[in-house]
């Protein structure tokens, strides 16, 4: 008698080539989805840093800032006094450092496809911050009457902008090939 409730040869192999190409149609999408997901995620990242960043200066009624350095392609948090120093100098305390090579797919500071700045204009540096740093105050708020922009890019060419306004409202915006959105 024979076990009517196996599998033939047949029926595996056909089960296996279907597979095989199931993954040949979906890698290609796959390996296009993956360096927009490594940059989103380094930008929501980024603006949780600025956030938690904002609520630790609230906290301790005193100054935390983020420094980036686009050469080294890295930004840190650096909690401390108000010196106005924010290197390792003085009562400064460098509380993390974050890599944005470790993301993946080429994810760097810059403006990739983005033809035209945060709020308009041209782009004079991807960190527009002056000294490429952001301070937050006791307040929440930031000591600067500008506010600014980090604009972070893939090797696709994506781009986000990551920003603080004065008031110390955090922003993310996502370039999508003619505004931001």
């Amino acid at each position: 008698m024979m076990n009517e409730k196996a599998f033939t040869l047949i029926e595996l192999l056909t089960t296996f080539i279907i597979l095989g190409i199931m993954l040949t149609l979906a890698i290609p999408a796959f390996s296009r989805w993956l360096p927009n997901y490594h940059l989103r995620s380094a930008s929501d990242d980024l603006r949780s840093e600025f956030q938690l960043t904002k609520m630790k200066a609230i906290k301790d009624n005193g100054e935390w800032a983020l420094v980036f350095n686009a050469g080294a392609g890295t930004y840190q948090v650096i909690s401390g006094g108000a010196d106005g120093d924010y290197s390792t100098a003085g009562d400064n305390v460098i509380e993390k450092t974050v890599t944005l090579s470790q993301y993946g797919s080429g994810t760097h500071y810059g403006h990739g496809a983005a033809t035209a700045a945060i709020g308009g204009g041209g782009f004079d540096n991807e960190i527009t911050f002056a000294a490429d740093t952001v301070v937050f105050n006791g307040r929440g708020m930031i000591n600067s009457a500008a506010g600014g922009y980090v604009y972070l890019q893939n090797n696709e060419n994506g781009t986000y902008g990551a920003g603080v306004l004065s008031s110390g409202v955090v922003l993310l915006k996502k370039w999508d090939g003619a505004a931001w959105k």
